[in-house]
C-alpha cells in the first residue's frame, strides 16, 4: 500500500489527470449516446456532428472546472481568462474530434461509438498537452 501512495505522490497530476479524463470522457460518451439514441441520426452528416459539439461542449464545461481543482490545482485569479484559454485549446481538439469521427465513420464507414471511442483516446492526450503547456502554466 505504501508503494502506491508513493507512486500516487511522485505522479499526482497524470494520475488526477487520467482520472478526470476517464470521468470527462464518461460525460462526453453518455451525452453522444444520448443524442444518437434519441433524437440525432448519427447516419446523417450532419447530425453525427451536431451530436459531437453537444457532447464536446458538456464534456468542456465539465472539464475546465475539474481540471482547475483537481489536476492542476490552479490559482489563476482571472478565470474569465484562463477558461477562455482553456475552451481555445478545447477547440482544437474538438477539430481533431470531428475530423477523426468524419474519417472513421462517413470515409471508412466504421461503426460510429466504436470512432467515438478512438476519437476519445486521441483526444485526451492532446487535451492533456494543452492544458499543461498553454492553460494551466505553473508561474514561474
Amino acid at each position: 500500500m505504501n508503494k502506491l501512495l508513493d507512486i500516487y505522490r511522485k505522479h499526482t497530476e497524470i494520475i488526477n489527470y487520467l482520472i478526470v479524463g476517464v470521468l470527462t470522457t464518461v460525460v462526453s460518451l453518455v451525452s453522444y449516446f444520448v443524442c444518437t439514441y434519441t433524437f440525432l441520426d448519427p447516419t446523417n452528416k450532419v447530425e453525427l456532428q451536431i451530436a459531437n459539439i453537444i457532447s464536446w461542449v458538456l464534456a468542456v464545461a465539465f472539464a475546465y472546472f475539474t481540471n482547475r481543482i483537481f489536476v492542476f490545482k490552479s490559482k489563476e485569479k482571472n478565470m474569465l481568462k484562463e477558461a477562455t484559454t482553456f475552451v481555445g485549446s478545447r477547440i482544437i481538439s474538438l477539430l481533431m474530434d470531428m475530423f477523426t469521427m468524419f474519417i472513421i465513420v462517413s470515409v471508412l464507414h466504421l461503426n460510429d461509438k466504436i470512432g467515438k471511442l478512438v476519437s476519445q483516446v486521441i483526444v485526451t492526450v492532446a487535451n492533456y498537452v494543452l492544458s499543461k503547456l498553454f492553460v494551466f502554466k505553473k508561474k514561474n
